[in-house]
C-alpha cells in the first residue's frame, strides 16, 4: 500500500496537497515526522537497532517516521511504535519534549515521550526496520551519542535532559 503524505506550508498549516513517500517534497513545503521515547519507571530509555539495509544501518534510535494523510503528530508515533516494535501505547500519557523545522529536509520533526514498563520479551520487531532493541539510561544515551552509536539525526538528547 502506498504510504502517503499530508504537505504543509512553512507555518505549519496543512496544504490540502498529499505526497506519495519517495517523491520529493516541493520547494517550500514539508511534510511532518515523529520520534517516541519511551522511558520505564527506572528512568531508562528504549532504543532500537536499525535494519542493515537502511539508511544508517545498524545504528540505535528511538522509534520514529513519517505521520501519514489525515494523521497527526501524536497519532503518528504511537502507530509507529505499534508497526516497529509492537507495542501499544497510551496517547494520553504522552508529552511533547522536542520540535523542530528541518529546512534541509524540508519536514516538522516532534518528538514524544512515553512512560511504560515494557517487557522486551514481549516486542514484536518489524523484520524489515528493527534488529535489536535495548534498554539505556541516561549516561549510556549520552556515551551512545558521542561514540556514533545513535542516528545522527537525534543531535537533540542533551537538550532533553
Amino acid at each position: 500500500m502506498l504510504e502517503m503524505w499530508d504537505l504543509y506550508n512553512g507555518k505549519r498549516e496543512k496544504t490540502g496537497k498529499v505526497l506519495p513517500r519517495g517523491v520529493p517534497v516541493p520547494k517550500g513545503l514539508y511534510h511532518l515526522t515523529v520520534s517516541a521515547w519511551i522511558v520505564n519507571s527506572q528512568g531508562q530509555y528504549l532504543l532500537s537497532q536499525r535494519h542493515p539495509q537502511k539508511t544508517y544501518p545498524l545504528c540505535w534510535e528511538c522509534t520514529g517516521g513519517s505521520v501519514l494523510a489525515g494523521e497527526d503528530s501524536l497519532s503518528g508515533a504511537v502507530r509507529e511504535v505499534k508497526e516497529e516494535l509492537g507495542i501499544i501505547l497510551n496517547p494520553f500519557k504522552a508529552e511533547m519534549i522536542y520540535h523542530t523545522k528541518r529546512e534541509d529536509i524540508q519536514e516538522f520533526y516532534d518528538v514524544w515521550l512515553f512512560h511504560a514498563d515494557v517487557d522486551i520479551s514481549e516486542i514484536t520487531m518489524q523484520e524489515t526496520e528493527v534488529v535489536g532493541v535495548q534498554w539505556v539510561n541516561r549516561d549510556g544515551l549520552i556515551d551512545m551519542l558521542h561514540s556514533g552509536k545513535l542516528h545522527p539525526m537525534i543531535d537533540y538528547i542533551e537538550e532533553m535532559f
